[in-house]
């Protein structure tokens, strides 16, 4: 069975293209990311691992540290590395876990029963640094991944974590949030000293608080 959200991500240690690496360790007080691919030498993968090379950065910038999962061994993720940097202008610049006993795969239940065991390695975890599972989505093979999508998540995910706020839908980082139904009008004439616009009384818009 798959993780759910709010239950704690397992620990392991596995061998990557940057060495044998403790997840617990390697994610430290950071936010984590964890992907997985179903083989090497897959096209929409060798896009996928070249975005998040280029977008690496932008995890950085939100404190959140990357790796990619594949079921294939060591030697194959390095000669796939150099046609990813070959053919998206990158470089790699993120562990890659060789999983090709499962044993990653199978602790975060990426593996169907039902289904060839390689074609539905492709999930993506959001973790906190509590270790616990923020966001879990399972993507089919042919569709790549939005890692825009992700970082807006995380943007929200790191902003509702430390305020009594929601996201709206289509919400991105500077808009307008959504004060939390739990907090009374009392409370939030303190919380927010920018105001907020009432529609319902379940319904209150203010600026997104943690900006000047």
């Amino acid at each position: 069975m798959s993780l759910k959200l709010g239950e704690t991500a397992p620990n392991f240690t596995a061998k990557t293209s940057q060495g044998e690496i403790d997840f617990y360790d390697y994610l430290g007080d950071a936010w984590g990311v964890l992907f997985s691919h179903p083989a090497d030498f897959t096209p929409v993968r060798t896009t996928e691992l070249g975005q998040v090379a280029k977008l690496k950065p932008e995890f950085e910038k939100r404190n959140t540290k990357v790796m990619a999962v594949s079921v294939d061994p060591l030697d194959s993720h390095r000669e796939w590395i150099k046609d990813i940097n070959e053919t998206q202008h990158t470089t790699v610049n993120y562990p890659i876990i060789a999983d090709d006993d499962r044993k990653v795969a199978m602790l975060y239940g990426m593996l169907h029963p039902e289904a060839a065991e390689k074609t539905t390695v492709r999930s993506v975890f959001v973790i906190g640094p509590d270790r616990k599972v923020k966001l879990t989505i399972t993507y089919p093979p042919s569709t790549g991944r939005n890692f825009d999508e992700i970082l807006r998540v995380i943007d929200s995910l790191q902003l509702t974590a430390n305020y009594s706020v929601a996201t709206p839908a289509n919400w991105n980082h500077g808009e307008d949030v959504i004060i939390s139904p739990s907090v009374s009008d009392e409370v939030a004439d303190e919380k927010f000293p920018k105001g907020y616009h009432k529609i319902k009384s379940y319904l209150r818009v203010t600026p997104q608080p943690n900006l000047d």
